[in-house]
């Protein structure tokens, strides 16, 4: 217990830790002085300052046990945006094959709208949350979504924009980043380039892509050993990449078309967020999966 004493004549004897044991001279009473622990500065030092239980308790003088009682005072509380009319962006990242943070963003103003936990991601999981925000009042002009097959489709009548740079990391999946054919450097060239394009001369380039290599596109394996009636394709892999811009030329423009939304080209403000995320629980590496979710739900509460 601390007590306090008006007497300026008081003497002090070291103890160990941060704290000390004072003596009055006049009155003979003792008591213990020193600076106090404060929950809320331990949450916000493990959280922001990136510092382990290890060097907490030695900061504040205690052992990890205490450390870790302190931070159970960790807890999620939902907020919700008193702007309403929004254009969102929605992703989800990964520690782990089996942990997955959902997340729905507020394009224009950067903050979080809605989050959830989840194991892999669905098209259900993120209707969930649109749903969600409707049912609180909020009006959605617009959606940018990373590519995931059949969500944009999920999502209609919204207008949804498909991020740029998820469609060139696609096209890197099939060509790679060192293709060594002509038809296929000069692809990835073509769509490393989208982003500083207009959709005129994007859309004008890959036509011209298509007529100067499409036999090198079409063309099909010559074996006679081979029985099928119809040869298979010689470039699987270049056809693949082809088409997935094809397939994808009006979600990849919706900004440029309809520029009132204020949607943005890309995902990488939520990509950025992400990347926050990841670098800050990793330096807690180890913990369990619901510390884990304390921790993100601490990070995410800065940015609502």
């Amino acid at each position: 217990m601390l007590f306090f004493c008006g007497s300026q004549n008081v003497v002090r004897n070291g103890l160990r830790g941060r704290k000390h044991l004072y003596k009055c001279k006049d009155c003979g009473r003792q008591f213990v002085g020193g600076n106090r622990r404060d929950k809320s500065q331990v949450i916000t030092a493990y959280v922001e300052g990136k510092q382990t239980l290890g060097q907490l308790a030695l900061k504040y003088g205690v052992n990890e046990k205490t450390i870790r009682r302190d931070l159970e005072a960790m807890h999620h509380v939902q907020k919700i945006s008193k702007y309403k009319q929004v254009t969102i962006q929605m992703d989800t990242t990964y520690w782990g094959r089996r942990f997955g943070l959902m997340i729905i963003r507020d394009a224009v103003r950067g903050r979080v709208l809605w989050r959830k936990y989840v194991t892999h991601e669905t098209i259900a999981d993120y209707m969930e949350g649109v749903n969600w925000l409707k049912s609180k009042g909020f009006k959605i002009y617009g959606v940018v979504i990373d590519g995931m097959r059949g969500l944009a489709k999920a999502l209609h009548p919204l207008p949804v924009q498909l991020c740029q740079f998820h469609q060139i990391l696609t096209i890197r999946k099939y060509i790679t980043q060192d293709p060594d054919i002509e038809a296929s450097k000069a692809l990835l060239d073509l769509v490393n380039n989208i982003i500083h394009m207009d959709k005129e001369s994007f859309i004008g380039a890959f036509t011209e892509w298509y007529e100067k290599y499409q036999d090198v596109l079409n063309e099909r394996v010559h074996d006679k050993r081979i029985k099928k009636k119809t040869p298979p394709f010689m470039r699987p892999k270049l056809r693949s990449a082809y088409f997935s811009v094809k397939r994808n030329m009006p979600l990849l423009w919706t900004f440029y078309d309809r520029p009132e939304l204020g949607l943005p080209n890309t995902n990488n403000a939520l990509e950025g967020l992400n990347s926050e995320l990841k670098t800050k629980v990793r330096v807690h590496s180890g913990i369990s999966k619901e510390h884990r979710k304390k921790l993100l739900d601490q990070l995410l509460k800065r940015h609502y």
